[in-house]
């Protein structure tokens, strides 16, 4: 299979820079898969699983992306998310905190207030990490 260069860039980090043959990611559009040689494409990344098989590798490496924003450019991909996490490197109790804390805010929060909108995207990026350790533990 063919290679193309990915980058992932979050706030913080270059997350990930480097040769891909297939990423698998939840855009708004639904789970959108892509290979080299794709056509140029712009979207909206939602809080879920990316799966990266890097060149010569077999299996999917999955990590979890917040919401972004994804641009398929000249065959090769950015994606901007606001955080991202290999499967392997979550810590569930961390994310099971998060989202609890997450919830009671929201439960507490008014609807037109910006801290329920902050809390409902922590709510999103949690069950995000949470979902990805689960699938990539339970694969094992």
């Amino acid at each position: 299979m063919n290679s193309y260069k990915l980058k992932i860039i979050t706030p913080e980090k270059i997350f990930f820079d480097g040769e891909v043959t297939q990423i698998v990611v939840r855009t708004s559009e639904g789970n959108a898969g892509f290979l080299s040689g794709h056509i140029d494409y712009v979207s909206n990344v939602v809080s879920g699983p990316l799966k990266v098989r890097e060149t010569d590798e077999k299996k999917y490496r999955t990590a979890a992306l917040s919401d972004g924003i994804i641009i398929v450019s000249g065959g090769d991909i950015t994606i901007l998310p606001e955080a991202a996490e290999w499967s392997d490197e979550i810590d569930l109790a961390r994310a099971e905190r998060a989202k609890k804390v997450a919830e009671e805010k929201i439960k507490s929060s008014k609807k037109s207030d910006s801290e329920f909108d902050m809390a409902q995207v922590k709510l999103k990026r949690a069950l995000a990490r949470i979902s990805v350790y689960n699938q990539t533990h339970s694969e094992h």
